[in-house]
Order: structure tokens, then C-alpha cells, then sequence
């Protein structure tokens, strides 16, 4: 009698393979979309220290706030911009970026706010105080 071989996989096996590959895409997909979008809100923060340095600059000299870009010697609002970014804008003491996230629609604002200290300027991005509208888990660890 002749014994055949099997060659090759089952039907069952290549059903579990499926299975496993579907079980490891629903924890991955999500868990890298978070990742992207903290990434964008990294990029405004990023391109936000450029007018943080001079904000703090222009407070350093006049003792008062800038008003707009403008007077802290910046571009205009729309030429500081990036890959998510639309806009970076200071007024006052408040820098904002408006960033494209897709985190829940349209686009969102990463604010930084500056309050005067003795020691020059200190800044926060967290929500309570600087006004961010970007959920807490999508910024970055001093900003919570």
C-alpha cells in the first residue's frame, strides 16, 4: 500500500493563521493611530519653541507681551507651519498652534500660555490652564 503525504496546509490551519493575523491587527491599528497622532501634536510643540524663545525674548525687553506675531518679530500666522500644523499665532502671552489631528474632526489648538516669573518666563500647555483643546492622551507628558 502506498502511504500519501500530506503537502502543504489545511484548511484549518490556514483559517487560525487568518484568525491570528486578525486578532494582532485590531490591538495594532489602534494603538498606532494614537501614536500619530501624538506625533502631530509633538510637531506643533516643536515648531511652537521657535516663537516660545521669542515671546520670552520680546517679554525679557519690554516688560509687556507681544500682540501678534508680528511685533515678537515672527513670521505671519500662516507661514510657521509643518506637516499637521496650519497655524502657529501668538498673542499676548498665549502661542497657539492649530493642528490637524483627525482625533475627533476638523483640527484642534495646542495653546502654550506664559506667566511672568522672577526668573523670566515660564510656560504651560497644560488644558486647564493654557485652554489646549486636545485630549490629555495625545500630549506629551509635561503638557498632562
Amino acid at each position: 500500500m502506498k502511504r500519501s503525504i500530506q503537502q502543504g496546509f489545511t484548511l484549518i490551519e490556514l483559517m487560525i493563521v487568518v484568525a491570528i493575523i486578525g486578532i494582532l491587527a485590531a490591538v495594532a491599528l489602534p494603538a498606532y493611530q494614537d501614536y500619530t497622532k501624538r506625533a502631530r501634536v509633538s510637531e506643533a510643540l516643536s515648531l511652537m519653541s521657535g516663537a516660545k524663545a521669542s515671546v520670552t525674548e520680546y517679554y525679557s525687553t519690554n516688560n509687556t507681551w507681544p500682540s501678534n506675531n508680528a511685533s515678537a518679530g515672527l513670521a505671519p500666522m500662516r507661514s510657521i507651519s509643518g506637516g499637521s500644523v496650519l497655524s502657529v499665532e501668538v498673542t499676548g502671552s498665549k502661542i497657539t498652534a492649530v493642528v490637524r489631528t483627525n482625533i475627533e474632526s476638523g483640527s484642534k489648538k495646542v495653546v502654550l500660555k506664559g506667566t511672568a516669573t522672577t526668573g523670566g518666563v515660564t510656560w504651560s500647555c497644560k488644558n486647564a490652564v493654557s485652554g489646549t483643546d486636545v485630549n490629555a492622551k495625545f500630549l506629551p507628558s509635561e503638557c498632562r
